[in-house]
């Protein structure tokens, strides 16, 4: 357990048992998200924009200040990130958001975050470019009495914040296996190809893993080709050409990213390929909307929500204000939530319009 310095009363957190213990548990967002909406499907309970807000508690409480502190929006999820939060804590009444630009610079982000521990915010929320690189700065946030709620990209010593919240890697890989395995089980020696993201990159390397793990429970599927792209439509579109070249017969391909997937579309059209199914990563709108549409190779898209944004707001609100989780019997909120990956087709997919992002 780490230690916390009392603020001065009207200058931060108060310590107390409910908002500043550490929780021991690590639960699923299905339990979050049932104890934060209430009535409403897990879908539509992920924090979208367009949703009534349902934190962890909507009784207002005290007034708190939060800081947000992200990498530069270069991406289509990143971006999305940035609005669910600042549309989140525009629906609390009794939260002021001080939200910074973002950097991928580590030495800049390390700055903005500093800013934000001498304003004194309440609570801490931060998505860092390099999760170990940041470590430090959330550490001396949580020594100055300030709760960090760790974003996605973890830091390297859980001393660095009270709760993390992310999407899940290995498990965006395990269900597009699963998914993929079951659309071609009936199908004798199935190959499929993967076009992966940024291969030193340890997420990269978790959706793999959780995709071949997935592949060994279908003994007629072999993976033939595998492509590792940067996240772009540019890189998307020259390393589909690649695989298309290297393969000129496959069943499925898992695409790990929508952004790099609109640059795959391009090449799969350009070479005047069908025949297999493709399925995405992340959860874009117009992944979604392709996949409603029908009448192209992407069937499937599997989430990893940048709604995760929303959520953390509603923890650190949480933090801030000495509040656990309706629907759980612990008094702390959880030290540790890890959201599911989806998996969207056209059977679902109005269920997660509202979830996708530009």
């Amino acid at each position: 357990m780490t230690e916390h310095t009392e603020h001065t009363p009207g200058t931060g957190p108060r310590t107390s048992r409910r908002g500043m213990l550490f929780g021991a548990a690590a639960v699923s967002a299905g339990a979050f998200l049932t104890g934060c909406t209430s009535n409403e499907s897990n879908a539509k309970a992920a924090g979208s924009s367009e949703q009534q807000a349902g934190g962890v508690d909507d009784k207002p409480g005290r007034h708190v200040t939060l800081g947000f502190a992200g990498p530069q929006a270069d991406h289509g999820w990143l971006n999305a990130i940035n609005e669910n939060a600042k549309s989140r804590a525009a629906r609390y009444k009794d939260v002021t958001l001080e939200i910074t630009e973002g950097s991928n610079d580590t030495a800049q982000q390390i700055g903005q975050i500093e800013t934000l521990i001498n304003k004194k915010v309440d609570v801490l929320v931060i998505l860092p470019a390099d999760g170990k690189a940041l470590t430090q700065v959330g550490l001396k946030a949580m020594r100055a009495g300030i709760p960090v709620v760790n974003l996605d990209r973890v830091f390297a010593s859980p001393q660095a914040y009270r709760c993390w919240i992310g999407g899940d890697n290995y498990g965006m890989g395990l269900n597009a296996g699963r998914y993929i395995g079951e659309q071609l089980k009936g199908k004798k020696r199935a190959k499929v190809v993967e076009l992966a993201g940024i291969d030193n990159l340890e997420l990269t390397r978790q959706r793999t893993k959780g995709f071949d793990d997935a592949l060994k429970n279908y003994p007629n599927i072999e993976k033939v080709g595998r492509q590792a792209a940067d996240f772009t439509v540019e890189s998307g579109q020259s390393k589909m050409a690649g695989l298309l070249q290297a393969h000129p017969d496959f069943d499925a391909l898992w695409n790990h990213d929508d952004d790099q997937g609109v640059g795959a579309e391009r090449a799969i059209e350009q070479a005047g390929r069908d025949g297999f199914l493709m399925v995405g990563g992340a959860g874009s709108r117009k992944a979604m909307d392709t996949i409603k549409a029908g009448g192209s190779v992407l069937k499937a898209t599997v989430l990893y929500p940048p709604t995760m944004s929303a959520s953390a707001i509603d923890l650190a609100r949480a933090l801030a204000q000495g509040k656990g989780i309706g629907g759980m019997a612990e008094l702390e909120i959880p030290a540790s939530l890890t959201l599911y990956s989806a998996v969207v087709t056209k059977d679902n997919v109005d269920d997660y319009l509202s979830t996708g992002f530009n």
